[in-house]
C-alpha cells in the first residue's frame, strides 16, 4: 500500500512539475520590456490653412506589466522631418517641416493571446514639443498636450527573451492659441505607426 502511495506522488510530481516547466518556458511578455524603435513614420493631417505632413520616426518604450493583462508604458519618440515639399503659405517647396518629439504615458490592455501573439489595445496621454523652423514662422519650441489611442500586435519568441512589435496609435493634440499659424492654433491629428524589437528585460 505504501508504495503504490508513492508511486502515485511521484507520478504526481513529475506531472506538475511539467505543468511547470512548460508554464515557465511558454513565449510570452516579461515583467519590464523594453520596445526598441528603428523605424516608424508620423503624418499628420491638414486643418484649415495649415498644411499635413509627414516625419521619419525613431525611439524607446518601456513597459511595466502589472499583469498578464494589463501593463504602463513610458514611451518617447523623435519625429524628424526627412523630406523638403512642404507646401505653406507662399513658402516654396524646398522648406522641411519641423523636428518634433513625443513623450506619452500609456496603459495596455492585451485583449488576445494567440500562441506567441499578443494582441493589445493602448491609449494614453503626454506631451508633443515642436521644435524651431524658422522658415515656417516657428520661431522657438512650443510644446502641446497630446493624447492617443490605438493598439498593435506582439509576438515573442521561443526563449522569451526576444520579440518583435507592430503598433499604430491616432494622435490628437489640444489647440493652443500662442502656437504658430503653421501648427498648433487649432485642434490636430495625426496618425503614427512603428515597428520594433522588445527586450525582455526582467522576467
Amino acid at each position: 500500500m505504501f508504495r503504490r502511495v508513492s508511486v502515485l506522488i511521484t507520478a504526481a510530481a513529475i506531472i506538475g512539475c511539467g505543468d511547470v516547466y512548460a508554464q515557465e518556458t511558454s513565449p510570452g511578455p516579461g515583467v519590464v520590456e523594453v520596445t526598441v524603435i528603428p523605424a516608424g513614420a508620423a503624418f499628420i493631417s491638414s486643418k484649415n490653412a495649415a498644411p499635413s505632413f509627414g516625419n521619419y520616426g525613431f525611439g524607446t518604450a518601456v513597459t511595466y506589466n502589472i499583469n498578464p493583462v494589463i501593463g504602463i508604458e513610458g514611451e518617447f519618440g523623435a519625429m524628424i522631418a526627412t523630406t523638403s515639399d512642404l507646401q505653406f503659405g507662399t513658402l516654396d517647396n524646398h522648406t522641411k517641416a519641423p523636428n518634433m518629439l513625443n513623450y506619452n504615458v500609456n496603459g495596455i490592455v492585451t485583449v488576445a493571446s494567440p500562441g506567441a501573439g499578443r494582441v493589445y489595445g493602448a491609449g494614453g496621454i503626454g506631451g508633443l514639443t515642436m521644435f524651431e523652423r524658422v522658415g515656417l514662422g516657428v520661431t522657438g519650441d512650443t510644446t502641446f498636450l497630446v493624447g492617443n489611442v490605438g493598439g498593435g500586435v506582439k509576438w515573442y519568441a521561443a526563449n522569451s527573451r526576444w520579440g518583435l512589435r507592430g503598433d499604430y496609435r491616432f494622435l490628437m493634440t489640444k489647440s493652443n492659441n500662442d502656437a504658430p499659424s503653421f501648427f498648433g492654433r487649432d485642434t490636430r491629428y495625426g496618425h503614427r505607426l512603428y515597428a520594433g524589437v522588445i527586450v525582455n528585460a526582467a522576467r
